[in-house]
């Protein structure tokens, strides 16, 4: 079957559903939905990763960072050898790269080039695989390309290859996708061991939230010898009431009033538990915990640094050597007939190995003694400071 009539036939309506994948999300449900990802059924999961992605703020922001650090890098077409072919390869590549347009088939809204490309295809880290459609168009002497973005949510892999659903509640097996036609990045699916870690971490938050609800203002007790109903009785309820308690009583023999304190004198072990999830989520998705929920060991934060930019590195490795397999070859032999290209796209990566000289000085002269000042050091990396850490340094 089409998968354009697919799409005009059951995607149009799927983006408005009522149903929310994470409302009231329990272990148990979760594992279920990872257990049906992990055997090709994908629907459940892949919503759910979306919802999580876009509402949990630490793996928003850590996805977010992850995408950008990649699709902000440089492009550059690179000939791989000194010939007149080459360099023709080269051009016609340069110039498919800066036309090229890219879309969603949901979002209709959403256009750009080719660092929006990028970072859908970055979509893959999070995710496990990113899918867009291709349409190839030659235009004179150059060839025009429009990716148009899929959900994960309407493909099946049952097989061991991504296959697309006539709708996503489909449990028979779906189409084949035309290699021609589709590119297909696959990364590290982090979004599965994220997906528990965010119930972990939204259950005792949920706990926290309650417990903050019902003893963030003390109960009021009042005793007094009146009888039930009678207008002295009716006083001193009226009198605890002004007290603005969530909740108060109103009880016989004698008078008083005094404070009913229910909440507990001890440390809390919400926010520890909370606090350690998010450090898992930074170390996962970053390599560290990156000085977001750092200490005060800025220089330890620093070499922790270094270690996220072996992950920007593979992922812009990922990215360039899935185009040149997938959408360089296609591009030369529509262009040209040939079947090897002599150019390839490649991301530019900064000197990450100056700089990791420049910090293993540095830590041998800070455990000789002699520390950094904190402040130069980071402007000198661009690493970002807490706070209040630079509003002393700053004194």
């Amino acid at each position: 079957m089409n998968s354009k009539n697919i799409s005009q036939t059951s995607i149009k309506n799927l983006p408005r559903s009522v149903f929310n994948p994470i409302k009231n999300l329990r272990p148990e449900a979760v594992i279920r939905a990872l257990d049906a990802f992990n055997n090709g059924r994908l629907s459940t999961g892949a919503r759910m990763f979306e919802s999580i992605l876009t509402r949990d703020d630490t793996i928003c922001c850590l996805n977010l960072k992850r995408k950008k650090s990649v699709s902000r890098l440089d492009v550059e077409i690179v000939p791989l050898e000194n010939s007149r072919r080459a360099r023709a390869h080269q051009k016609a590549l340069t110039k498919f790269y800066e036309t090229l347009t890219v879309s969603s088939v949901i979002d209709k809204n959403i256009s750009g080039g080719i660092r929006m490309l990028i970072s859908q295809m970055m979509n893959c880290v999070a995710m496990k695989y990113a899918i867009h459609k291709i349409k190839f168009s030659q235009d004179g002497e150059n060839i025009k390309g429009v990716f148009t973005e899929y959900p994960l949510w309407l493909f099946e892999n049952t097989s061991g290859k991504l296959r697309i659903l006539k709708n996503e509640n489909q449990l028979t097996d779906g189409y084949d996708l035309d290699d021609a036609k589709w590119l297909i990045t696959c990364g590290d699916g982090l979004m599965q061991a994220s997906a528990i870690a965010y119930v972990f971490k939204h259950l005792p938050l949920r706990d926290w939230l309650i417990y903050c609800e019902r003893n963030g203002m003390p109960g009021i007790k009042a005793k007094t010898n009146a009888f039930p109903n009678s207008p002295q009785w009716e006083s001193a309820k009226d009198a605890v009431s002004q007290f603005g308690a969530e909740f108060y009583a109103v009880l016989s023999e004698g008078t008083d009033i005094e404070a009913i304190d229910v909440s507990s004198k001890n440390q809390l072990p919400y926010q520890s538990i909370i606090e350690r999830m998010d450090r898992m989520l930074c170390a996962l998705w970053r390599g560290a915990d990156l000085g977001t929920i750092s200490g005060s060991n800025k220089l330890g934060a620093s070499m922790q640094w270094y270690e996220s930019t072996l992950i920007e590195e593979d992922d812009a490795v990922n990215i360039s050597e899935n185009l040149n397999r997938n959408v360089d070859t296609k591009v030369i032999k529509l262009l040209f007939g040939d079947n090897q290209p002599l150019a390839k796209f490649r991301l530019k990566l900064p000197d990450y190995e100056e700089k990791k000289y420049e910090l293993d000085v540095i830590e041998r002269l800070s455990k000789l003694g002699l520390e950094p000042d904190k402040l130069e050091l980071a402007k000198k990396f661009a690493f970002p400071l807490k706070t209040e850490v630079s509003q002393n340094e700053n004194q």
